[in-house]
């Protein structure tokens, strides 16, 4: 039979799942020495940490260490390599971490506390373009005290910096393997985490089997990792059907996952857990470009946007409409946008349009990427021009790159109106609103908002009791709303498709919505 599941009735999964039968492993086998194969159509961009602000951390977590990390069920840090805490009480500006005894690099290297202070300084040293050195605009230095004790200390008040190390991009790596002014290209990777990469083949396989000098929160239920790269998800879910690989993570269609959940022969012994996903997308507006420099022309595509439509005609349910940059789930979240713009309605974005001057089909040309967030994607943009094409206001041209070019364009501000995803570094507001403005941010199209940047996010940083600064928040978003800058789109529900003899999917994703490969095992009868 096909089983559904929910991280909400996950402790039901185990007697939805399990049926009576015999063990499949040999004499001696257990189910922890099981390999385990997972396919993604989301691969790394690099294989260094100082360069990933990406879909990378899904390899990262899983072969590297960082100083505290999010284990299942945490919303806050918890110790991985080491304990921390803030020195200085409320002021939130010095950092301590204590790293565990022994620590050691797959490669047997020490690893100590001028490690972490190597690893952390070569981020900001490479300045990688759209990688994690944006993250570490609150911290003034680091110092290794003595070889187990690290000091941040910080330039500003901040009580999200815990959350930031515990992101993959502030991953521990061996100064003996990685040079301190640029990028290890070798397509070789040394951590101290879980797992250690025995073999990489670029957009095709990842090897994992486990560290034996491991030493951190991980629990291992399996013997190791095949991670199975698929440029589209159709051979990705033929695969799965076909027991070629174990589970899915990322790219499933909506039509895939209806299918999925279909009772049909061909899903007899196939299982889906599906997760309320802190994940969003939606769409840039590069001022800098004529075609949409004018306030005038962005909120009357802001006006027109029918997220009902575009959820239900593409995503079948797979996800829900978003009204603000932060999602459902997340302190401060809101729904701004809907209660500025209420329902679709083109004579309103006409009248809009007619005030300022503008009589004629306005041009545009959005661009989108073909292999990072599932094939839906393209049928995502094929909807937003048929809605802002329907009325004459807008003549729509789409454009499509693979993930390496098209991040490289939008870096290069080569595109006037351009869609990304976001899948959350970790779970705060602030993740949610900082990474996109400023004059340096995550999409490389500057954003210039003194109120956020200046007063709001300070203030928010200094209060270390994160649930109490959702109005800084709630204001942040009212102000991206005026400017329409960024217009949310969609929010997303998360699903592992896997074999029914496969346990853990329940407790694989962390709350940055990275697959923890370590949860996955191979039940030993069902």
């Amino acid at each position: 039979m096909f089983n559904r599941t929910s991280l909400q009735a996950a402790a039901a999964l185990a007697s939805i799942s399990l049926l009576s039968g015999c063990s499949v492993f040999s004499d001696g086998e257990s189910a922890g020495d099981q390999r385990i194969v997972v396919g993604t159509t989301s691969s790394p961009s690099t294989l260094d940490p100082a360069a990933a602000w990406d879909n990378s951390w899904e390899l990262f977590r899983n072969v590297f260490q960082t100083l505290v990390s999010f284990p299942t069920g945490s919303t806050t840090p918890q110790p991985d390599a080491a304990d921390c805490k803030f020195k200085d009480g409320s002021s939130s500006r010095v950092f301590e971490c204590t790293l565990k005894d022994g620590l050691a690099f797959s490669n047997g290297h020490r690893l100590d506390a001028k490690a972490v202070q190597y690893s952390i300084e070569r981020i900001r040293t490479i300045d990688a373009e759209g990688g994690p050195n944006g993250m570490l605009g609150s911290l003034d230095k680091v110092e290794a005290v003595d070889d187990r004790t690290v000091v941040f200390r910080l330039n500003r008040p901040d009580a999200t910096f815990p959350f930031i190390l515990a992101t993959p991009a502030m991953s521990l790596v061996d100064p003996a393997e990685y040079p301190a002014d640029k990028l290890r290209e070798d397509g070789k990777l040394v951590g101290s985490g879980p797992y250690v990469l025995d073999s990489y083949a670029e957009g095709e396989k990842a090897e994992l089997t486990r560290n034996p000098n491991y030493k951190g929160f991980a629990d291992r239920k399996n013997g190791g990792v095949t991670i199975r790269y698929f440029k589209e998800s159709e051979p990705m879910v033929a695969a799965l059907k076909n027991k070629e690989i174990d589970a899915t993570y990322r790219g499933l269609t909506a039509e895939e996952v209806v299918d999925l959940q279909a009772d049909k022969p061909e899903n007899k012994g196939l299982q889906l857990v599906e997760s309320t996903g802190a994940d969003i997308r939606y769409l840039v507006f590069n001022t800098r470009d004529e075609s949409v420099a004018k306030l005038p022309v962005r909120k009357a595509i802001a006006q027109i946007v029918d997220r009902d439509a575009l959820v239900n005609k593409v995503y079948q349910g797979t996800a829900e409409p978003l009204y603000s940059m932060v999602p459902k789930g997340i302190a401060g979240h809101t729904t701004k946008f809907y209660d500025r713009y209420g329902s679709p309605n083109a004579a309103k974005a006409k009248s809009i349009l007619r005030s300022a001057g503008i009589t004629e089909p306005v041009a545009l040309t959005f661009w989108y990427t073909t292999d990072r967030y599932g094939s839906s994607t393209a049928a995502e943009f094929a909807e937003l021009k048929r809605q802002l094409e329907e009325d004459g206001l807008f003549k729509v041209t789409v454009q499509g790159k693979p993930w390496k070019e098209f991040q490289a364009g939008y870096q290069k501000g080569q595109y006037p109106v351009f869609g990304r995803g976001w899948f959350p570094d970790f779970p705060d507001p602030d993740n949610f609103v900082a990474p996109f403005v400023g004059k340096e941010n995550v999409l490389g199209t500057p954003y210039v908002s003194p109120r956020i940047t200046n007063e709001l996010l300070p203030k928010a940083r200094r209060e270390s009791d994160r649930g109490a600064v959702t109005d800084e928040f709630v204001e942040a978003q009212e102000i991206m709303v005026q400017d329409v800058r960024l217009l949310p789109l969609w929010q997303g529900k998360l699903y592992i498709a896997a074999s029914e003899d496969i346990g853990g999917g329940e407790r694989a994703l962390d709350p940055q919505t990275v697959m923890q490969m370590w949860e996955l095992s191979r039940r030993t009868s069902w």
